[in-house]
């Protein structure tokens, strides 16, 4: 064979071969199409009969993990179609209406957190004294007394004068404590942040318990509260003594001039502590005192134009404390003065909460501490309304 023969027959035999793949790859691709198609069509039917029975998945699965989807996906990673030959829908004869028929099946979605029964929150801290301490007490240093001054002329001698009187008034600092233990099993499997949740409760819980503390702890092993301090009469005040200013009637306000004993309340106090003085009552007394109008009409009592601005009452802030009484005989519902000057907060400036998984297995205890402590820092600038005759 002559070496023109040769090329010739190398040349038909690879046309030939290549004519032969081409054949195959069309057989090929028409196959995978008609796989395709066919495979499209399976699973439009299977979601329009998923659609057409509309049975709930488990709150706990995804939508990803739904056997059809699931098959899908192996076919298209993998080329498995085993799972997409044995997927089958069909409709069962069970309900969620009767638990032996399926309705312990629908499992229900829990909460990602506890809404809790809502409580005040609003404190003497608003409005008191707050200073942070490394201490275990902090004192305030009172000048209280006039220094003696006198007119002299040019020749007399002077005589001597008073001299200032300085009181220490010492506020020692008290452990607010709470010890809640959960199980380390709910710890781990709950759907929400339990330790979060417990913290969140503590912090509320201190809030309330100093807030009762401020207005009437008794001092032994909290703070002092303002209204165990002694009371005297305003005509007669001295230092060491809360002021009040009766209403005239016995637990309640005068039936035909209500709003006048506020107005007396407001200059029972020193011209120096009025300026950012304030109103304190419990929300029961702020409803009573929420309808009194002056002689034209109108409400004596004006909300905040803003969300976040006190109503005012007389023209000065009110805040509502629930930890005040409620009006009856002799009490002192309604608090009014400048308590920056007198009322101290002493504390530590951090709450402290203690995971201990040991001492208590297989439960965690959490132990949670705040210093705290509190007390009257100035008899002058608090006075009080009784609801009595005198």
């Amino acid at each position: 064979m002559s070496e023109i023969q040769g090329k010739r027959h190398v040349s038909a035999e690879a046309k030939s071969a290549a004519a032969e793949f081409l054949d195959s790859f069309q057989s090929f691709k028409s196959n995978v199409s008609k796989c395709m198609t066919e495979l499209g069509t399976r699973i439009d039917s299977i979601d329009r009969k998923n659609t057409d029975i509309r049975r709930p998945t488990l709150s706990a699965a995804s939508i990803d993990e739904l056997p059809h989807r699931k098959a899908m996906s192996a076919y298209v990673r993998n080329g498995d179609d085993d799972q997409l030959r044995s997927l089958e829908v069909e409709a069962k004869g069970l309900n969620s209406q009767v638990a032996a028929e399926g309705g312990f099946l629908v499992d229900p979605q829990t909460a990602d957190r506890i809404d809790s029964v809502l409580r005040s929150g609003a404190s003497m801290r608003a409005v008191s004294r707050v200073v942070n301490i490394e201490a275990s007490a902090y004192d305030v240093l009172i000048d209280h007394a006039e220094i003696g001054a006198g007119w002299s002329d040019e020749v007399t001698p002077q005589a001597e004068t008073s001299a200032p009187t300085v009181d220490r008034i010492s506020i020692p600092l008290h452990e607010l404590s709470a010890n809640p233990v959960a199980s380390q099993r709910l710890l781990d499997d709950a759907a929400f942040d339990v330790e979060g949740w417990l913290a969140e409760r503590v912090a509320d819980r201190f809030l309330r318990a100093e807030s009762d503390a401020f207005v009437n702890g008794d001092g032994v092993n909290k703070p002092t509260g303002f209204l165990t301090k002694p009371f005297i009469a305003n005509t007669s005040w001295t230092w060491g003594n809360i002021g009040y200013i009766p209403t005239g009637t016995d637990g309640d306000f005068d039936p035909n001039t209500p709003a006048d004993v506020l107005v007396d309340l407001v200059y029972s106090l020193n011209a120096e502590y009025r300026a950012g003085s304030v109103f304190i009552m419990n929300s029961r007394t702020a409803g009573e005192v929420r309808k009194m109008k002056d002689s034209q009409g109108r409400f004596l009592w004006m909300e905040g134009l803003q969300a976040a601005q006190p109503p005012l009452l007389v023209g000065y802030p009110a805040l509502i404390v629930e930890e005040m009484p409620d009006i009856s005989s002799g009490q002192h519902a309604i608090a009014f003065g400048n308590f920056k000057h007198g009322y101290t907060i002493a504390e530590r400036p951090d709450l402290r909460i203690l995971r201990d998984p040991y001492s208590a297995r297989p439960n965690v205890t959490f132990f949670a501490t705040k210093r705290v402590g509190g007390d009257v820092s100035d008899y002058a600038a608090i006075k009080t309304l009784r609801f009595a005759t005198s």
